[in-house]
């Protein structure tokens, strides 16, 4: 009874989204709102494709995203490597170094980062916008992959290394397959943070080079907000975090399964 309460509450906006998104625009704003539409369109689609280029948003927040989660994927196994896998004076700082920097409030440290961009003239710039989510990315990469890493139990790699591999065959051949759910996982959930951010989006980007989220803002304007086509727009945004959350929905269930034992 409460997982069907629990679902209904997080799916309903999602549902009401959709039911949004194919029903005429003056159905949307009816003040006596119905569950159903009582009239389907694709009006909205159209509508959301003509106010504002959408196709070079969403192709920005692609590699935006992507080059943030692959960057902090790489970067991140090795920091959580180390982390669980070797003693170090300031090892316990470290992690607590790692928690309160997602503890920062976002809007804390938008001066800082732009004032950084700027002196490394990456302001409005994609690879700068990168860089910006890997702060966001990067701490949540480490943590979540150090779990796994510690769910690994050492015996494994230690008998690899008593067959005569290395550290680094060790940690090819026998670590990394068994952490692969894991890190199916945490880029998925990276990507999703990255793809769905907004207020740096919005500060460090100029109109020519906004990401999707911001793009969203264009159905707001000083004549009021068209409902109808901004939930069609943001159906249209979720469709590449569906699709990559089916494709990889059967290792994403293996990874958190596996890093929710103990870490």
């Amino acid at each position: 009874m409460v997982g069907l309460l629990v679902f209904v509450a997080i799916g309903f906006p999602v549902y009401w989204m959709l039911n949004t998104a194919f029903k005429p625009a003056k159905e949307a704003i009816d003040p006596n709102p119905h569950f159903f539409p009582r009239t389907f369109t694709l009006a909205n689609f159209q509508r959301a494709l003509d106010i504002a280029d959408f196709w070079g948003p969403v192709t920005r927040s692609l590699i935006v995203s992507a080059a943030a989660v692959l960057i902090a994927i790489v970067v991140g196994l090795l920091a959580a490597l180390a982390i669980s896998r070797f003693a170090f004076r300031g090892r316990k700082i470290v992690i607590v170094g790692i928690l309160a920097v997602q503890m920062v409030p976002l809007v804390a440290m938008i001066i800082p980062v732009f004032l950084l961009l700027n002196d490394l003239k990456q302001y409005d710039k994609l690879s700068g916008l990168v860089l910006t989510y890997l702060t966001l990315t990067l701490p949540f990469t480490v943590w979540t992959l150090r779990g796994f890493i510690v769910n690994i139990p050492k015996e494994l790699e230690e008998a690899a290394m008593v067959d005569g591999c290395s550290r680094t065959g060790a940690f090819v051949r026998v670590v990394f397959p068994l952490l692969a759910p894991g890190l199916v996982a945490t880029s998925v959930y990276g990507f999703i943070q990255a793809w769905n951010e907004y207020l740096y989006a919005l500060m460090l980007m100029s109109q020519q080079n906004q990401t999707a989220t911001v793009w969203l803002s264009n159905f707001s304007t000083k004549h009021g907000t068209e409902f109808a086509p901004m939930m069609a727009g943001s159906t249209m945004m979720a469709v590449p975090i569906v699709v990559l959350f089916l494709i990889v929905q059967r290792k994403m269930a293996a990874g958190l399964t596996a890093g929710a034992v103990k870490g």
